[in-house]
This record gives structure tokens, C-alpha cells and sequence, in this order.
């Protein structure tokens, strides 16, 4: 008697749907390198290769700085442009993983809760976290400068203009959207996707936001971490991002805007290197 199975068992179309599930996975890795490589993923590198050139250099890391937001041309109204344009393009990489996320029946605002179905409650969170990590980040950066272990960070030396204030508030939102889009939905997502735990997410997500984040010394890398595993830790209770875009835009508009405020109070701090 031949031992052959029918073709219609349900075993014979076991390694077919190993074949489809591997490829499938296969594909969410290979989505996942290209939109961290169009993105945050990149920055990360190149903050990576920043510190060792900061590192190696003969000027201390503490008499070092770093600016954001610089302005782009002496001309006021090209300096505008390429800002405006910056945030503008800047966007289109967290419209793309929105776009990955979308489902026939769910979009991908509504899948990783950036919606506002919740307005109140998201924004009370938002502010929650403001005053968690807050208050952390800017001890952990008082710390670093007087270790010698983070370099100044000037977050708004553009030229005072009209559009000043507008630019930079919106800076600090495209800011908020690529890395909580990107790093905490998207990521978070695709990984759990792939069967990874949800720690095992949140401490590579947190490290990721450390890394991009070198340039500007170890003790932003080390409160960003922190950040990011206090944020991912909330994202995987709550499953919103919303909250978490609200802070982080809070936080980096008090960073942008109040910068002139800090030199003014700490300029022992704050004010750049002579």
C-alpha cells in the first residue's frame, strides 16, 4: 500500500505557507532598513561618525558645539525657503510610513493612534510626559556640560525676523512627527509584526533615539534613551503616538524658543563656547 498523502492534504501546503510567511517577513525587514535609511536610521550614522570626529579632535568635547536650525543664506527671504522647504520635504518620509501602515479598513493614523478621537485625554498625557522627562533632560544636560561630556548645544541661532518664531515652532514639529511616527508607530508595529517582544522594541527604539542623538555629546545620548524607553513603554500601554507627538513638540518648542531665555539665566550653560 503507498503511504503517499492526497494531494489535497492540508500537510502539503505546509512549506508553501512557510515559503509565503518567510518572504513576507523578509519583505517588513527589508521595509524597515529603507525607511530608516531614508531617515532617522541615516542621522543615526552620521551622528555615530560625528562623535568620533568630535572625539579625536584636540579641542575638548566640552568647548565643542553644536547648532540647530541654522540659518541657510544671508538673504532673508532665501533663508526662509530653504527652512520652510526643509520642514515641508522633511514630512514626506512620515507620510511614507503611514502609507506602509494603511489597511483596506484601517488607516495608518487610526493604527498607531495618531487621531483625535482622544483630544483631551492625549493631551493631558502629552503634558504628563512634558513634566517626566522635562525637568530629567535638562538636569542630564547640566551634568554632561559640567563632566565635559556633552558639547553646547545652541538650538536656534537663526537671526531674529518676523518668521523666526513660526519656522522654529514648526521645526519642532517636524521633529516630533519623524521620530514618534517613525520610531515608536512605525517601528513598533512592523517589529511586533515580526514576533519580536515588546521590550526587546522598546530598548532597540530607545537606543536608536540615543544614536541619532550623539552628536551632541553622551549625556543627550543617555537622556534620550531614557526617553525613548519611557515613551516606548507608554506607546505599548496606551497604543497612541498621538501623546507622545504633543510632548516631544512641547519639549523641542521650550528648547527652540526658550533658548535665549537659558543663555540668558545659565549663560554658564548654555551661552556657546568663546
Amino acid at each position: 500500500m503507498s503511504d503517499a498523502r492526497p494531494l489535497h492534504s492540508p500537510r502539503a501546503g505546509v512549506p508553501k505557507v512557510r515559503g509565503l510567511r518567510a518572504r513576507w517577513a523578509f519583505r517588513l525587514r527589508a521595509e524597515i532598513v529603507i525607511v530608516l535609511g531614508l531617515s532617522l536610521g541615516a542621522s543615526a550614522v552620521y551622528s555615530i561618525v560625528s562623535i568620533v570626529a568630535r572625539l579625536t579632535d584636540t579641542t575638548p568635547l566640552a568647548k565643542q558645539s553644536a547648532a540647530l536650525n541654522q540659518s541657510r543664506s544671508s538673504r532673508e527671504w532665501l533663508d526662509f525657503t530653504y527652512q520652510f522647504l526643509d520642514v515641508f520635504f522633511g514630512l514626506f518620509v512620515v507620510a511614507l510610513a503611514l502609507y506602509l501602515l494603511w489597511q483596506p479598513t484601517r488607516s495608518g493614523f487610526r493604527r498607531i493612534g495618531f487621531d483625535l478621537t482622544r483630544p483631551g485625554r492625549d493631551a493631558a498625557s502629552g503634558i504628563a510626559l512634558v513634566l517626566v522627562i522635562g525637568v530629567p533632560g535638562l538636569a542630564l544636560y547640566a551634568i554632561g556640560r559640567a563632566a565635559g561630556i556633552t558639547v553646547n548645544v545652541v538650538p536656534s541661532p537663526l537671526d531674529t525676523h518676523w518668521w523666526t518664531v513660526p519656522i522654529l515652532v514648526l521645526a519642532a514639529l517636524k521633529a516630533a512627527l519623524t521620530e514618534e511616527i517613525i520610531v515608536v508607530g512605525y517601528l513598533f508595529t512592523r517589529l511586533r509584526q515580526l514576533g519580536v517582544g515588546p521590550w526587546a522594541t522598546i530598548v532597540s527604539s530607545a537606543l536608536l533615539r540615543g544614536s541619532y542623538h550623539l552628536y551632541q555629546g553622551f549625556g543627550p545620548f543617555a537622556g534620550n534613551v531614557a526617553m525613548g524607553v519611557v515613551f516606548g513603554w507608554c506607546y505599548t500601554r496606551w497604543g497612541r503616538t498621538m501623546p507622545l507627538v504633543i510632548a516631544h513638540w512641547a519639549l523641542d518648542m521650550a528648547s527652540f524658543i526658550g533658548y535665549p531665555l537659558a543663555v540668558a539665566w545659565w549663560p554658564g550653560l548654555f551661552a556657546p563656547p568663546a
